[in-house]
Formats: structure tokens, sequence, C-alpha cells
């Protein structure tokens, strides 16, 4: 069994969180995918968020449709900072023999070596990148522990010419041809796959931004969780 996981803060859940996973599920043939919200995430822990029961509950009313879509309560159980390698670690025990996808934005891959504990977090997953226009980082809903943050210092983005042929190469470009120094150990990198996903240009930051100005936001999440989000009141004026 090979597991698509999408972790995020899914506040709210919108169709930039469903539309790109749909399409590379096609791609990738997953069994199943998994929406994880966070308790809290690692780089946008002075962030405030809707409740954990509010942002499940709307992921939860949007997948309704699709049996092969599960929300996981793993990260919202076991509360704390939300780091993908110890979920990746429960996962594991959880579903023993399968094999996971880790889906993350292409803005993020400059900065998983900022993840927690990433050797053995590229051991427990592959990484499934999707386009950033599309889906977006770990607050919109893609990735985990990567964020809006520039890449760090020698961090080098991939290029147009490789995103859709590239499999289990490093961030920072092909793998050299083999010499007797490259054939030594090094420390464990990413295995990523650049999937092809449809652009939704939509935020969660934006959508909140129009409850609190009193726009619409039918065109952008599932009917059921706009009736959800003015049922409940969520990011009206002086709330996250």
């Amino acid at each position: 069994m090979r597991i698509g996981i999408c972790g995020g803060t899914f506040d709210p859940f919108h169709r930039g969180h469903l539309d790109p996973v749909l399409a590379a599920r096609e791609e990738l043939q997953w069994d199943r995918v998994l929406y994880i919200p966070a308790w809290r995430q690692p780089f946008k822990t002075h962030l405030d968020a809707a409740s954990g029961a509010h942002r499940f509950a709307m992921a939860a009313l949007a997948i309704r449709d699709y049996d092969m879509l599960y929300v996981s309560p793993i990260e919202l159980d076991r509360g704390g900072i939300s780091y993908s390698v110890d979920t990746l670690d429960e996962l594991h025990r959880q579903y023993p023999g399968a094999a996971f996808d880790w889906i993350i934005g292409d803005d993020n891959v400059a900065d998983l070596d900022r993840w927690k504990d990433p050797e053995r977090l590229f051991q427990l997953a592959r990484f499934v990148v999707l386009s950033r226009s599309g889906v977006g980082g770990r607050g919109s809903g893609v990735g985990d522990d990567g964020s809006s943050h520039a890449p760090t210092a020698g961090n080098r983005q991939p290029t147009t010419d490789n995103l859709r042929t590239r499999v289990g190469a490093a961030t920072d470009g092909p793998s050299p041809s083999p010499t007797p120094d490259s054939r030594l150990p090094t420390p464990a990198k990413p295995n990523l796959l650049f999937a092809h996903n449809p652009t939704v240009p939509i935020s969660s930051t934006e959508i909140r931004r129009r409850v609190r100005a009193g726009e619409p936001i039918d065109a952008f999440v599932d009917p059921l969780v706009s009736r959800y989000i003015h049922h409940y009141g969520l990011y009206k004026e002086g709330q996250p």
C-alpha cells in the first residue's frame, strides 16, 4: 500500500488543498491520502489558528465525497509542535509495510534540511513536490515543517528543466557520476518526485481576510465548509 500524506493547518481547508492532490493521486496511484491537521507548526509557533476541532471538521466536510481521502487526528491527538518525523514514525506503526509519500510545495524543497531529524525523515518517506502556486507550504496544507522562510544559504531551488523528471535526486542537482569518494557513506538525501498538478491561486490567509471583510468565499471552499465558517463565526474581526 502506498499512502500520500498532506499535512497543514487547513485554516480553513480550501480547493487548493484538494484539487492538486486529487490530480497527483491520479498520476501516482495512491491507495489512500491522509490529510493531517497540525496542532502547531514548527516554523509558525507564533501564529494563532482556529481550534483543532474546527480545522478537523472543515477538512472532513471538504473530503466527504472521496472514499480514498481521510482526515487523521494523529497530530491533534499528540498535541505540541507537529514534527513530520514523529508523525511518520507513528504512521509506520499504524500501517506496517506501507510506503509513504509526504506531499510538499516546491517552495519547501530548499528548507527540507531544516526539518527535525532530516536523515531519519528521508528514510521514512518519499517527498512528492507539487507546484507552490497550486498548493502552498505547511501553512496552507501541503508540506509540514516547511514554511515561507527564504531558503538557507547554499541551497538551490530546482529548475524548470528538471521539475518533471527528477526522482530520487538530491535538492542540489543531479547526482554526479560515481567516484571512489561518492561511493562512501553520505548523509541521507530526500527522495523527490515532482508531480503534475493544477494551480489553484488561493490561500487560507486570503480566505480569512475575505471572511473578515464580508466578501464571498464560496468559489474557494466547499459549500459546507463555507456554511460551517459562518455558522461558528470563524475568522471574524478580532479572531485569527
